[in-house]
Parts: structure tokens; C-alpha cells; sequence
């Protein structure tokens, strides 16, 4: 007869995501990972069958908080040019809110696991493509409707808020002064049209 789970499952996923931006995936090990969640070591491996396991959930965990709620806020019908400033002033916000002490865990998957793990990589390119198709949607009808000038394609601009959207996380990372990242995300406004 299986044991019933002895622990919250989403609490768990929630504080190992938490250790995984704090200390990336090379940094966080198996005893860090018994601390944060206050599970045991064989109840971990039973319930995501390795480090790696409880990795990949923790970053489903951080799609369905960050990037979900993000692609919402694009698809909510708002003017796109104000939108758009709306989303980057809000990565700007949180970026110093956070200051250094926790990680994008989609950049530090992208910098630390892409290149050797095909689970990860894949995780980071839906998550990914997932945002910069909602922003490619915001850009294109802001360009057919004269917000936007229609000098650039949609889709190249998306890709290059989401670069944008990731460095003011690596750069808030090392410094998180606000009027720094929002000269960038200005900068980003402005490339636009």
C-alpha cells in the first residue's frame, strides 16, 4: 500500500522555486532544498523523483506566476503603446522591489541549464515564446491602428522587449536602481517608433 503524502505539494514547489531564484540550480543542493521545503529528503524524491524533477515543477510554478499573469495583462484590449509601457515599468517596479535577491528563474535557467538539459531548454523556450507572442499580438495591432510606427516588424520588436525584459532583470540583479532600468526601458519605448 502507497503512503499518503505527508506535506503540501504546492508549498513545497513554491519554497524550492524560491531557493532555485536565490541560488540558481548548481547553487542550490538536495539539503538546501530539505531546509526550504521542510520535507524530508526521501519524500522530495519520491514526489518529483530527483533535483531535477522538483526543478522543472518549480518552473511551471514561476510560469503560472510571472509569465502567465503577464501574458493576461497583454491580452487584456488596453491601448498597446501605454501597455507596453505599463508592462515595463511593472518589470522595472518588481526588479527593484526584489533588488539582488532573487533571480529570473527562466534567465538563470536560459544562462545555466539550456545548453546540457533538453527539459529545461524546452521549458525556457514555451515560457518563452509564450511572452513574446503576446507582445508580438500588442505590437501588431498598435502598428495597424497608427499607435506604433510600422518601420519594424511585430515580430522582431516582441523578441526584442522580451531581450529587453531579461536584461533589466540581469541588470537589476547586479544594480537595482530604478531610474537606471527605466532609462532602458525608455530607451526600449522609444525603439518602438
Amino acid at each position: 500500500m502507497a503512503r499518503i503524502r505527508e506535506f503540501d505539494t504546492e508549498r513545497a514547489v513554491e519554497a524550492a522555486m524560491n531557493a532555485f531564484r536565490r541560488n540558481g540550480y548548481d547553487g542550490t543542493s538536495i539539503q538546501d532544498l530539505v531546509d526550504a521545503t521542510g520535507v524530508g529528503r526521501g519524500s522530495l524524491y519520491a514526489a518529483f523523483g530527483s533535483k531535477e524533477g522538483l526543478y522543472l515543477v518549480a518552473m511551471d510554478r514561476y510560469r503560472e506566476y510571472y509569465a502567465l499573469p503577464l501574458v493576461e495583462v497583454l491580452r487584456d484590449g488596453a491601448p498597446g503603446r501605454e501597455l507596453l509601457r505599463a508592462v515595463l515599468v511593472a518589470a522595472v517596479d518588481e526588479v527593484v522591489r526584489d533588488g539582488s535577491r532573487q533571480a529570473c528563474l527562466i534567465v538563470g535557467a536560459a544562462v545555466g541549464r539550456v545548453a546540457h538539459d533538453p527539459q529545461v531548454a524546452a521549458h525556457v523556450q514555451s515560457t518563452t515564446e509564450l511572452l513574446e507572442d503576446a507582445l508580438y499580438q500588442v505590437i501588431a495591432e498598435a502598428q495597424a491602428d497608427g499607435q506604433l510606427s510600422g518601420k519594424r516588424d511585430a515580430r522582431d520588436l516582441a523578441r526584442y522587449l522580451v531581450v529587453t525584459m531579461h536584461g533589466l532583470r540581469v541588470m537589476g540583479a547586479m544594480n537595482p536602481d530604478r531610474a537606471s532600468l527605466m532609462a532602458v526601458a525608455e530607451i526600449a519605448l522609444d525603439a518602438l517608433g
